[in-house]
């Protein structure tokens, strides 16, 4: 993709948890892992990227950072994740294991040729996305990458 306009600027993306090691079991049935130096029995930090973590909380702890009422993620929509996997193979990998680890599929497969994906709801009814996306598509953006592959199509 593009190179990141703020270098070195890290995401942290907090998610209420009902139950953090029952959670911490189902993130890790998926291919995850956990930051032991920034958890504890209340907070559980799960790397998704180079600058980009998922920090899983009991509502509690959550509580203690929102001064808004926590919703329901099973009635209501506060957002959706989304984490890319390098293969469509391993979209289906992921999205078997959160189904087998008690998640809940949210839709079928999405094949869109350039971008493949699965959605599941996790434990706690959070919607997540896994997703492959082709290489070049990411690098050019999609409709790029749709006008070189059909003008490689005609060339051929």
């Amino acid at each position: 993709m593009t190179q990141p306009v703020h270098p070195g600027r890290m995401l942290f993306v907090n998610l209420p948890v009902v139950d953090l090691e029952r959670s911490k079991a189902f993130f890790a049935g998926l291919g995850f892992s956990f930051n032991p130096a920034f958890s504890d029995e209340t907070a559980a930090c799960m790397p998704v990227g180079e600058h980009a973590f998922v920090m899983l909380l009991t509502r509690e702890k959550f509580a203690e950072f929102s001064k808004l009422p926590l919703a329901d993620p099973t009635t209501h929509a506060l957002a959706l994740f989304c984490f890319s996997v390098s293969s469509r193979d391993e979209v289906d990998r992921v999205g078997a294991a959160a189904l087998e680890a008690g998640g809940s599929e949210a839709d079928g497969a999405e094949d869109l040729g350039f971008m493949y994906s699965r959605s599941f709801f996790d434990l706690d009814g959070h919607g997540w996305q896994v997703m492959w996306m082709d290489p070049a598509a990411a690098e050019q953006g999609p409709e790029a990458f749709a006008a070189s592959a059909q003008e490689a199509d005609a060339r051929s």
